[in-house]
């Protein structure tokens, strides 16, 4: 057993792979100058299913990536690529080692052309067990998930003049961390229950579970909506300090894996954040076939030239645009508001659904009820006693009549109004006869969405 195997590296992966087996990969590779490489690579079995992974060892050398160091992990890509098989990378690193040379540059160019090529194709998980640090950070938030340890530390380059900067805590507030966890052994059980919910790659079905019934029956409370229509603990929650107004989790419905977004977090309009949060999600499911499940509760986009100037039109455009391109099973459930652009990205057909539905009661309209007021019926407030109550009235009186969702479901802009109890019988219903879908979009080497 060499040192590399004694230290944390050996340990980490221990607790990644099933019984603590894994066979390690190019175990004799030394340095230039005869060192270690301060990496372990591997393969080994993650819930029955198999999985590439790499630790890095600060041990030695502080876990410097030398070019070595970087073609090791470079070919763990490389053989994921060929098998179809996830890839798990523990990052704790110092950095590049540096020599004066261009080979840091060019192992770094390594790596991350590898991830790159390899983004879609199977699940990339990053776990930040302790610094990640200059291009190592690129690498790490080129995975589809990336997990960090509270203490952690994840930045490009120091030092920093904004408090907290480099630490776990920004990391999930910029949305870059999927979870912070505890410490090391948290974030690895974090990455073996994403896993578990995965295809292992983007040709495979999505894994199927045995299930327990929802531990909660459905209301427009969030907790409550979410509890009442997926299988019984089985939410996981993915960057839940980012995009605050806004909710993105795996589930399982029926013992199958879904994405479930709702946009109902908080009692806010959607940020710029929110719609980033959101449109990465999608895409991720998209590529992995993994359907999707919109709850659409919201104000509406946040608008405001503060909003504007933070790119909120580019970030809805951007929603819009991952919806619409996905072609994964796609179902919306308006669950209480859904007026102007936000039921178009989010619920109507611009979006591309499968099926849309929406609970009894809620709101379907070009504008909010009291803005509809103004527009339609302001002849109507003439000689009221109480001009604000008139108008309340009117406003539910609007969204009652003309903003109904059995005046939408007239109007062939939904597919049927639901009850919260009946929710997840037909969700259950629709996955099952979407399970069978085929969509190809137009030839293209990709969209082209704004930056």
């Amino acid at each position: 057993m060499n040192n590399a195997m004694e230290g944390l590296a050996y340990a980490r992966l221990t607790s990644l792979f099933d019984d603590g087996s894994f066979q390690e990969i190019n175990a004799a590779a030394k340095t230039a100058d005869g060192s270690l490489t301060g990496v372990i690579c591997a393969y080994g079995y993650v819930n029955g299913n198999p999985v590439y992974a790499f630790s890095q060892d600060k041990s030695v050398n502080c876990g410097a990536v030398t070019r070595v160091h970087a073609e090791k992990i470079a070919k763990l890509y490389a053989l994921a690529a060929k098998t179809g098989t996830p890839i798990v990378g523990i990052h704790d690193s110092n950095g590049a080692f540096m020599d004066g040379t261009v080979d840091s540059l060019t192992a770094y160019g390594e790596m991350l052309t590898a991830a790159a090529k390899l983004s879609g194709v199977v699940p990339q998980i990053a776990v930040v067990a302790g610094t990640c640090a200059g291009s190592a950070s690129l690498l790490a938030c080129a995975s589809d998930f990336v997990i960090l340890t509270k203490d952690s530390e994840f930045f490009m380059t120091p030092p920093f003049d904004t408090k907290d900067a480099g630490t776990a805590a920004a990391a999930a507030k910029a949305g870059i961390a999927s979870f912070v966890c505890e410490d090391a052994d948290g974030a690895i059980d974090k990455a073996r229950a994403l896993l578990n919910l995965l295809p292992v790659n983007n040709l495979a079905g999505a894994p199927v579970f045995e299930f327990e019934a929802p531990t909660a029956a459905a209301s427009s409370e969030l907790s409550a909506l979410v509890d009442g229509v997926t299988d019984g603990g089985s939410a996981l929650e993915i960057a839940a300090d980012y995009g605050c107004a806004s909710y993105t989790a795996f589930a399982t419905i029926g013992g199958t894996t879904v994405g479930i977004t709702a946009t109902n977090k908080i009692d806010d309009a959607l940020t710029a954040d929110d719609c980033a949060k959101i449109a990465r999600f999608v895409r991720t499911c998209d590529a992995f076939s993994i359907p999707v499940i919109t709850f659409v509760d919201t104000k509406g986009f946040a608008a405001s030239a503060e909003a504007e100037l933070s790119g909120s039109i580019k970030s809805m455009t951007r929603l819009m645009s991952c919806y619409a391109e996905a072609t994964t099973i796609k179902i919306s459930v308006i669950t209480g508001s859904a007026t102007g652009a936000a039921f178009t990205a989010l619920a109507g057909a611009a979006c591309g659904t499968d099926f849309t539905y929406a609970w009894e009661n809620a709101v379907i309209s070009p504008m909010a009820p009291l803005t509809a007021v103004e527009f339609l019926w302001h002849d109507k407030l003439k000689g009221a006693a109480d001009v604000n109550a008139k108008r309340q009235e009117l406003a539910a009186e609007y969204a009652a009549t003309l903003a109904s969702a059995q005046t939408a479901a007239e109007k062939n802009a939904i597919d049927g109004v639901i009850t919260p109890d009946s929710t997840r019988a037909t969700l259950l219903s629709a996955l099952d006869i979407l399970s069978g879908k085929r969509v190809s979009n137009l030839p293209k080497k990709h969209s082209n969405l704004p930056l």
